[in-house]
């Protein structure tokens, strides 16, 4: 039972940390924190969110199954550690607009890139599309991927477009309605890279690019 496994957890850290001090204690409880975490990621992304099991992150991390419950109540509360270590950072990082001194479209490809650098084509990637296969299997982990993540990047989208639509870059102004559209090729190209790219690899900075011609108008040049 998960109780007694916690004890045995519990009563292993004491044992090996009793003659250490607290600074080195401190240092060993953060190290394994971030041993689980790492080996937490490594094992959702190779077997998926429901076939994970923390005996496997355990083994991997190399710590006994007890010391994961020291750190983590469940399996839903170190996926929700993952999004807050790998994705979050990524998305507050992206959506803090600078000064509007630039065009709309400037700061929207700026993020859109920067999103298809970070994501698309890395682990954070790989733990997007697994949220997007099994969500609606486990509603709990995909609403805390709305609050924390979604619903961020699409407040500082919605707050682009009204910028853009102010400054008459943007004509249609239902679109602050709908600021999933803007960064729709991000995200496609999260899933199509796992998906389709062997046999119809994708340039998604182009992709980007008409997508935006659409929105903004295509750019002019000299």
């Amino acid at each position: 039972m998960p109780s007694a496994v916690r004890a045995k957890g519990r009563a292993l850290e004491a044992s090996e940390e009793a003659a250490a001090p607290g600074s080195s204690r401190a240092a060993r409880a953060a190290e394994r924190r971030a041993a689980i975490v790492e080996a937490a990621l490594e094992e959702f992304i190779a077997r998926g969110f429901a076939a994970t099991r923390l005996d496997d992150i355990a083994k991997r991390a190399g710590v006994a199954k007890g010391t994961i419950y020291l750190h983590f109540k469940d399996k839903e509360s170190m996926f929700e550690e993952l999004v807050r270590i790998v994705i979050v950072p990524v998305v507050e990082r992206l959506t803090t607009l600078p000064p509007p001194t630039g065009s709309v479209r400037d700061l929207v490809e700026a993020f859109a890139s920067n999103f298809l650098k970070e994501v698309a084509n890395t682990r954070r990637g790989d733990l997007v599309r697994l949220i997007v296969a099994e969500g609606p299997r486990f509603p709990a982990v995909a609403d805390f991927y709305y609050r924390e993540v979604v619903s961020r990047g699409m407040a500082g989208m919605r707050a682009l477009i009204e910028l853009g639509i102010a400054r008459g870059e943007i004509q249609q102004k239902n679109l602050a309605r709908f600021p999933q559209i803007l960064v729709a090729p991000a995200l496609i190209a999260v899933i199509w890279q796992s998906l389709f790219a062997r046999h119809f690899p994708l340039d998604a900075q182009e992709m980007l690019r008409v997508h935006l011609d659409l929105i903004f108008g295509e750019r002019r040049t000299t």
